[in-house]
């Protein structure tokens, strides 16, 4: 098995507040959580804790935050030999607020304009079963898709974007955020049952893919068989969403890899995010795969997914 993920790489500073900051306001904490982020790399994280062969692409600076980065990567074995270490770059650094009254997260992040990615992709030891981006390495992505034809592709559509909009054609699985599909469809929310079937038919003229739009802790909406479906989220006890969507989609590929059914797989992603909220941080809340697939069989009684 082996997978390649495309994308944003991240260091992320965490804090905890007892209610969302005030402006002119100064704020104590006494402690902080600091990992690895960004979307395809979370999910290239999961999928290299869960043994999966991973190779990232992407770009970090020459600097502390870079290391710490790479550091992280090796200890879960993820092949970094198509990471850019550039002099002229700053780390991309995100500043994450975690409401400690219910678990949400406020994102800051600090990105550097920069010039497209020329990759090698002669350089990976393997051909990618699966291929999973995020929009920010557009020029790499689409080189990509176009050397590894047989490919699977994944989009992980976090909000609109140039990126995000030009790799919808060209993915098999188009999976997006409420907030994707808010500013896409120009709505101000999504209400289920009753708006699903309009918010998947012009998701549908962007994309060829197969669609899941994920609602958070409202669960997520399908296509299958032609038919809208909603599909509810596992109980889970929020502590910190952090990373819950990245953590998602790795778990989908894996799904990927293993041949599950589209409902299965979206089932294993769906619990797999759900643990995840229940442990702070991004990275730190990865979940092991036995644990996975312990709950899903304790919650639906009807035994393990054969993996």
């Amino acid at each position: 098995m082996s997978v390649l993920a495309i994308g944003q790489i991240v260091y992320d500073l965490r804090v905890e507040l007892n209610e969302f900051p005030r402006e002119n306001s100064k704020y104590q904490v006494d402690k902080s959580l600091e990992s690895g982020g960004g979307p395809a790399s979370n999910a290239a994280f999961l999928l290299s804790k869960w043994g999966v062969d991973t190779t990232l692409c992407g770009r970090i600076g020459a600097d502390l935050y870079g290391e710490k980065i790479l550091t992280e990567f090796k200890g879960v074995k993820t092949d970094t030999s198509l990471v850019k270490v550039l002099e002229d770059y700053c780390t991309s650094l995100s500043v994450i607020m975690v409401n400690k009254r219910n678990g949400s997260r406020t994102v800051i992040n600090r990105k550097m304009k920069y010039f497209d990615l020329d990759i090698d992709f002669n350089a990976m030891k393997k051909k990618p079963e699966v291929i999973i981006f995020d929009g920010h390495e557009l020029e790499a992505s689409l080189a990509a898709r176009e050397k590894y034809t047989n490919a699977v592709t994944v989009l992980d559509a976090g909000s609109v974007r140039e990126g995000t909009l030009k790799l919808a054609p060209v993915s098999d699985y188009f999976i997006c955020s409420e907030k994707f599909a808010l500013e896409y469809c120009e709505m101000k929310s999504i209400k289920v049952p009753e708006d699903t079937a309009y918010v998947i038919e012009k998701l549908r003229k962007l994309t060829p893919g197969k669609i899941v739009v994920t609602l958070g802790e409202r669960g997520l909406i399908y296509e299958e068989s032609e038919k809208v479906l909603h599909m509810k989220a596992f109980p889970a006890y929020a502590v910190d969403t952090t990373g819950a969507g990245d953590i998602f989609h790795g778990a989908f590929v894996y799904g990927i890899l293993q041949k599950l059914g589209f409902v299965d797989n979206l089932r294993m992603a769906s619990m797999t995010s759900a643990v995840s909220v229940e442990k702070i941080g991004g990275r730190n809340s990865v979940p092991e795969l036995i644990e996975v697939l312990q709950r899903l069989k304790k919650i639906s009684g009807s035994g393990e997914l054969e993996l």
